[in-house]
């Protein structure tokens, strides 16, 4: 038997304007979880897709089991039991999670579904593996973390033996990445083989057992985890050293900025209120964290906020004036910027170019149009410079289509165009979420010099290193309330993962339900 259960050997792959895939090789043993480490654009995702059958590479050859295989298509893959999880997920919203999940691989007999067995199955591998979810719901109506499940047992369902994740844990809280790194842990006892695309260097660290590092489409080594460092995997990924540590300097607060006061805001089903009564404030020159476990409200707060959604009762002040019911272009002009948590869906209009996406706020200002005839011209010189600004890479610069740039890309992109609109206030959530090192050092920078400079930063995040090294202020949500509010140099994540599960809470921050 073959040492290597996949084998990729001098694999080339060429987009318009970029060598996506360089004369890489990567081998993955029986049993092992073997991460796939590099930039945002490095050509992880690329070269995850060609094994899955979704790209065909133009030079070189794919093993396993030591014998050379055809990957024409994911169905050729899943033949092959060779299963993976999209970074951004591939799921029908109209449809249930059991029709999700069963999807391709219907149990039928005579022509006619028969869901109940596979129901059952679905039921068994969420309780077996943690990743509880109500087969009847519809995709549409759950949270993203829950989306994430959902992914993971449409592999499980097919009993794959090679597991391809590519960043499984951008979605996830702590509580539910330490668990599913457990579960990676558990499918390698299995005899499953794990390739783990992330950028995040602990879990790298916790899980795997080697490491393969590509930059810019190049490979560049691979290394045993047991000899390695975050430092050292750090320095081959991005050539430089890279600080892990936000430097931030004391400032006095100034004027408010955002008040919220008693807001309620129905569920995304209509249901039930989501946000119950919740009032803060965001001041001038301070970056306020909401921190929660997915689900517990901060997407409807952060839509009302936004404009995104309708409130039922309460106010939301922007610089003193009362933008409670106003549109979202009008906010914008108001002094709102905001960094959206689902980039795809809020955040891009994908098939547009990188240049129109990035004047998408702005191109009915007079500096992009006259007499309602855009200037193409100004669009370009704008567009060409954010994209050396904030190190915006994609195959044909400023032309590229959105949807055919990495996704670490397009946040990059989101970010480059909020920010650049000088906001008074920055709602940013999940700002960070599927960067390298490099990257979101960078968007950190970013953010606390919109708090140095005067603004008001609101942040939501699910990674609480990022809640406590970014934020002057945590605000705590549980089932649509605000349950804590700590100084981040005085708090542990321990404690701040208690509050955020609902095992404590501070009662004069308890707001009337509605």
């Amino acid at each position: 038997m073959s040492e290597y259960i996949i084998e990729m050997i001098n694999i080339t792959k060429e987009f318009p304007g970029i060598k996506a895939n360089d004369d890489i090789t990567l081998q993955l043993k029986h049993g092992e979880v073997h991460a796939l480490l590099g930039e945002n654009g490095a050509g992880k995702s690329t070269l995850m897709s060609i094994l899955f059958g979704l790209y065909q590479p133009d030079t070189g050859v794919i093993k396993k089991e030591g014998v050379e295989v055809k990957i024409s298509s994911p169905n050729d893959a899943n033949a092959l039991n060779i299963g993976m999880v999209h970074q951004h997920f591939m799921l029908v919203e109209r449809f249930s999670v059991l029709d999700n999940i069963i999807l391709g691989v219907e149990p039928n007999k005579m022509g006619v579904l028969r869901t109940q067995e596979a129901r059952e199955k679905v039921i068994a591998l969420s309780e077996k593996y943690g990743l509880k979810v109500d087969p009847d719901a519809l995709v549409s109506e759950i949270t993203v973390g829950m989306q994430q499940r959902v992914e993971l047992l449409k592999m499980l369902y097919r009993d794959n033996d090679v597991l391809i994740f590519d960043e499984p844990t951008a979605v996830l809280t702590p509580q539910e990445i330490e668990e599913l790194l457990e579960i990676m842990r558990n499918f390698t006892k299995e005899g499953k083989s794990i390739l783990f695309i992330t950028h995040k260097l602990n879990e790298i660290m916790a899980v795997a057992d080697r490491c393969t590092v590509l930059r810019k489409g190049k490979y560049v080594g691979t290394v045993d985890i047991k000899e390695t460092t975050k430092e050292k995997l750090s320095m081959m990924m991005v050539g430089r050293k890279i600080s892990l540590k936000v430097d931030k300097e004391e400032i006095e607060t100034g004027k408010e900025i955002l008040a919220v006061e008693k807001l309620v805001v129905a569920s995304r089903t209509g249901k039930k209120n989501a946000v119950k009564g919740i009032s803060f404030k965001v001041r001038a020159g301070e970056i306020v964290c909401i921190a929660g476990i997915d689900g517990n409200g901060q997407t409807e707060l952060v839509s009302a906020i936004t404009g995104l959604m309708k409130v039922n009762a309460g106010t939301i002040k922007l610089l003193g004036e009362d933008i409670t019911r106003m549109n979202i272009r009008n906010r914008s002009k108001t002094g709102l910027s905001h960094i959206p948590e689902d980039r795809h869906k809020h955040g891009l209009v994908l098939d547009f170019t990188l240049e129109q996406n990035l004047v998408l706020q702005r191109y009915w200002q007079p500096a992009f149009q006259n007499a309602g005839f855009i200037k193409a011209d100004a669009v370009r010189e704008y567009a060409l410079k954010l994209i050396e600004q904030y190190d915006v890479r994609s195959g044909q610069g400023p032309i590229t289509i959105a949807r055919n740039m990495s996704g670490g890309n397009q946040q990059k992109a989101i970010v480059a165009r909020e920010i650049d609109k000088n906001p008074d206030l920055l709602v940013a959530v999940q700002p960070t979420r599927g960067l390298d090192v490099g990257a979101i050092e960078y968007i950190h920078k970013q953010l606390v010099a919109q708090r140095n400079a005067g603004k008001g930063v609101l942040l939501v995040s699910l990674e609480l290193d990022e809640v406590i090294n970014v934020s002057d202020r945590i605000l705590v949500i549980f089932e649509g309330e605000l349950v804590g509010e700590f100084d981040p140099k005085e708090v542990s994540i321990q404690e701040l993962g208690l509050y955020m599960a609902g095992g404590k809470r501070q009662d004069d921050l308890t707001k009337e339900g509605a």
